[in-house]
């Protein structure tokens, strides 16, 4: 089924919601969550033509797929925001502080922290050292083992322990295609 103008409108209304809960918690950042979910869409729109799938459900499996895509791509080349910004030919508005409040509470950020806060709190203290070194100050994994007087490998290991570790700890919710009210 082809999706026109009329089709598309419907999807949005039915899923923009629960599209923007995801991309918020997939970035935990509601400017980049808003900007994602606009890329999205626009993608969408664009590829409306193609969509052939069988129903409502499919639709919703191909908006999801395009948002993953987003999100991926925002993490790999940290390019959503121009380039949504650049195909629509708009300036990026701000979001204001009521707004920013309500798209933080839909996405449940406020939950997703306090899980992560509290598996921090659970890991050792060299778990913590290399996640603040890797992850929060973003260094190279060459930095992190001239830092931590390890190998590149070592450091990559310790990393990846410690990530498992704090996963464990947090027992987040699933991210993927959960549905947020």
């Amino acid at each position: 089924m082809a999706l026109d103008a009329n089709d598309f409108a419907h999807l949005y209304d039915r899923h923009a919601r629960e599209l923007l809960s995801f991309l918020v918690r997939g970035s935990c950042d509601p400017d980049v969550g808003v900007d994602l979910l606009g890329e999205t869409f626009a993608q969408a729109f664009e590829d409306r033509q193609q969509f052939r799938g069988p129903g409502p459900d499919a639709a919703r499996a191909w908006l999801f797929t395009i948002a993953r895509h987003q999100l991926s791509d925002y993490f790999r080349r940290g390019r959503a925001e121009r380039t949504a910004l650049a195909r629509l030919g708009v300036e990026r508005r701000e979001l204001t502080d009521a707004e920013y409040d309500r798209i933080e509470e839909l996405a449940a950020l406020g939950d997703l922290r306090a899980l992560v806060s509290t598996g921090v709190d659970r890991l050792n203290l060299q778990q913590r050292e290399i996640l603040r070194l890797r992850v929060i100050e973003e260094r190279s994994y060459v930095d992190v083992a001239h830092t931590l007087g390890i190998t590149e490998q070592a450091a990559r290991a310790r990393t990846s322990r410690a990530l498992r570790a704090l996963r464990a700890h947090s027992n987040p919710p699933d991210l993927s295609e959960a549905t947020y009210g």
